[in-house]
């Protein structure tokens, strides 16, 4: 994304109307909008004047701006720059080229900085800050309004409708190009690698292309959804003689007139409630029915009906950089990195029986259709006619990749051969032949919780979360286990302890630390850098230590996921690790991913360590080997990393 070159750079930032929710449906269904329009269009070239050109009421783009948009030598650059480049795609009628593009948002993720341009110009304290009305102003002019008598009916303001607010408007989107300039300004100070530079473009060109969606399959189940939520609630309105059964204050006064007077209606006041064999049958019945209608979710289906374009596909599902520590990629809409794992076994069935809308006959044979409904989610993407799915993931990469950093010898002869490592685990961990380590053994999945929870310096507490209460195993069992894991992997917990060190060190001194692979800790401009072996960095921003001796923690300035508030954070030796451990595997995807699209294959989505490619129905087979082939082969900067891919070919997306 950053040139080495000197070349024009022409920074951009536009003002839309679309009678879409960008909010609910993204940016590509937003400008497919027929009344979608820009409105403003601000820019500048290099450290040149803002000018703002007022489309919508007259003003034309300039010639010269006009024939940059699509000139390979002059860098385009915005905050979010797919939001501009899909517009102007729209406004120009023609595709512009991401190689092309910049974007400052993915530029401030690398440093570690907050997702929104006004969170960034705070956070790095510059003088050129985003206008504090510009939410309002948005609203205002960019979005439909309710028609009302005092505005005499219209559904959307024009300029002339408050001319007031159109100036403010017009400087708003001045301001923030000067704004994205500034934090440009301030990060040229931190040139992303060679590696980097092309992967944004390769995650436009995946978001752009999209992929189809099977809209009769989203359709019956939310028309189902709606039908089933509404007989629960006329049961509820029977039971109880509310007009509102999605009330709780109306429900809390029915409870108390039954005799059992409550505080909550949460889902943990519901169960505990059920588990009571005191309460009487229609009760019993009504906090089923509550338990239900909250098991019954088809958000992703109804966000899916809300972002699927016209032909049928959907885009921008993936966001670049969204895990602004390790680089990997989250979702957007329908949040592909978290969709809900399938395990019916006759899935083609029950997909035919959901588009015919036989769901008595869902209803007869599941218990829960709701239940159905999530594992049916992955199965909504769809190869079109006369192609077909090839879905490849990489097998344990990350057990792998910290094997490969922590030399832990064994771990990589098992990588380099059969791969089994949650035997392998086991029979290391208890000191017995793998071959009793049988697949439903209590060694097995001993070995499994284990090798899920304790790569990253997890104990006891994590062992609990990855599975080991409901394996009934207790405190003392638990903390067995880690003490057999650590044992046997004693390269990998001196790996927490030398990464730890070295970034201590470097904080304190200043000056650089190297480490193997080509990994290297640097202190730069008030923050802590690790390069890794692809050549890209990851940061911790404004990273400094506090405390002494054995209460010497590393700290560092980043956002908060849970409260998604900008604060202090504390980082350790094994969460250092996972960083490290899922960056490069996540770089490891990225080189896969360019050898994929670079032999001619179209990618349409991927998840963590899995890609999606659509591939000619014809010979589905023969791509199938020649993709697995491209992610097992060695990457140059990780020799001696043993990768390996599982693949097969499907119709419909899921996990195999």
């Amino acid at each position: 994304m950053t040139m080495t070159s000197r070349r024009r750079t022409l920074s951009i930032d536009i003002e839309t109307y679309s009678s879409i929710d960008l909010a609910s449906s993204g940016v590509y269904k937003y400008a497919e909008s027929e009344d979608f329009e820009i409105l403003l269009f601000a820019y500048a070239y290099d450290d040149g004047p803002v000018e703002v050109i007022d489309l919508i009421c007259g003003d034309e783009l300039p010639e010269e701006v006009r024939h940059d948009l699509m000139d390979p030598n002059v860098i385009k650059r915005a905050y979010n720059a797919q939001f501009e480049r899909t517009c102007l795609s729209k406004y120009l009628g023609q595709p512009l080229d991401p190689a092309q593009w910049q974007c400052t948002m993915a530029l401030a993720a690398m440093l570690g900085l907050p997702g929104r341009l006004g969170q960034v110009s705070q956070v790095l304290q510059l003088s050129e800050q985003k206008m504090v009305a510009g939410k309002l102003l948005i609203r205002y002019f960019s979005m439909p309004c309710k028609p009302t008598q005092v505005n005499g009916g219209r559904e959307r303001n024009y300029p002339w409708h408050d001319m007031d607010k159109w100036k403010i408007f017009v400087e708003y989107n001045r301001q923030d190009v000067e704004t994205e300039r500034a934090i440009a300004n301030y990060l040229k100070e931190f040139p992303v690698s060679d590696f980097e530079q092309p992967i944004y473009a390769l995650d436009q060109r995946i978001n752009d292309a999209g992929i189809k969606l099977d809209m009769q399959l989203v359709d019956a189940i939310v028309d189902f959804n709606n039908e089933y939520q509404e007989r629960l609630a006329q049961e509820v309105r029977e039971i109880t003689g509310l007009e509102n059964p999605n009330s709780n204050a109306q429900l809390k006064q029915w409870f108390a007139e039954q005799g059992i007077p409550i505080t909550s209606l949460n889902k943990e006041a519901v169960s505990e409630l059920l588990a009571n064999d005191d309460i009487g049958e229609n009760v019993h019945r009504l906090l089923e029915i509550r338990q239900e209608m909250g098991k019954t979710s088809v958000k992703k289906y109804e966000t899916m009906q809300s972002a699927v374009c016209s032909d049928g596909r959907i885009r921008g599902v993936l966001q670049y950089y969204g895990a602004n520590r390790t680089g990997r990629w989250a979702g957007r809409l329908v949040q592909v990195q978290n969709l809900p794992r399938n395990y019916l076994k006759e899935l083609d069935a029950v997909r035919t029986l959901v588009k015919r809308h036989d769901f008595e006959i869902i209803e007869m044979l599941y218990e829960n259709p709701s239940d159905v409904f999530s594992q049916l989610i992955r199965t909504a993407f769809i190869a079109p006619e006369g192609m077909t799915f090839v879905i490849s993931d990489f097998s344990a990469i990350e057990a792998r990749v910290i094997a490969w950093l922590a030399e832990e010898t064994w771990r990589q002869e098992v990588f380099a051969t059969h791969g089994k490592i949650y035997e392998a685990s086991a029979a290391q961990m208890f000191h017995i032949p793998i071959e009793a380590v049988t697949k439903d053994s209590d060694y097995r999945r001993k070995g499994k919780i284990a090798e899920l929870a304790l790569g990253y310096q997890g104990s006891v507490g994590a062992l609990a979360k990855m599975g080991g209460e409901k394996m009934g195993l207790d405190e003392d069992e638990m903390a067995d286990i880690v003490k057999h894991w650590r044992a046997a992997n004693r390269n990998i917990v001196k790996l927490w302890k030398q990464v730890e060190t070295l970034a201590k060190e470097v904080l304190h001194e200043g000056d650089n630390r190297i480490f193997r692979h080509g990994i290297c800790f640097e202190y730069f401009k008030g923050s802590l850098f690790i390069s890794l072996p692809s050549g890209r960095k990851i940061a911790y921003y404004n990273a400094k230590l506090t405390g002494n001796g054995r209460n010497e923690k590393i700290k560092y300035e980043g956002m908060d996921q849970t409260t998604k508030k900008w604060t202090v954070m504390d980082t350790y030796g094994g969460k250092l690790v996972e960083n490290i451990v899922q960056a490069i595997a996540r770089d490891c995807l990225a080189v896969s991913m360019q050898k994929i699209m670079n032999e001619g294959y179209q990618i349409v989505m991927h998840i963590h360590d899995e890609v999606v490619v659509e591939v000619p129905t014809e010979a589905g087979e023969l791509h199938l080997k020649r993709i697995k082939a491209l992610m097992d082969e060695e990457i140059p900067w990780a020799l001696g990393l043993k990768l390996n891919a599982e693949a097969f070919v499907s119709n419909y997306y899921l996990k195999d």
